[in-house]
């Protein structure tokens, strides 16, 4: 199933990461950039990558996310802080 339409994530993606040995859902957002779009998706990713976790055994993850990780172009941020000259 896909689980990020922004990012086409699947739950088997999410699965592959946490046997990899993905722990923190912060980690799995940078490896595979779900929930970093729109965010609609993030309950139920976060639901998938937890359900995982119990599967292999894993206690519960140790991360607290407020709001989607959210990924700014080099360019952007360079333009953003250059200073006036």
């Amino acid at each position: 199933m896909i689980v990020c339409v922004c990012r086409r994530v699947s739950d088997r993606d999410i699965e592959r990461e946490v046997r990899r040995g993905c722990v923190h859902f912060e980690d799995l957002q940078i490896d595979l950039g779900v929930a970093t779009v729109c965010g609609a998706c993030t309950d139920c990713a976060l639901k998938t990558f937890e359900g995982h976790r119990q599967q292999r055994g894993v206690g519960k993850a140790d991360w607290c996310v407020s709001a989607p990780v959210r990924f700014v172009a080099r360019s952007t941020v360079a333009s953003e802080t250059a200073l006036p000259g």
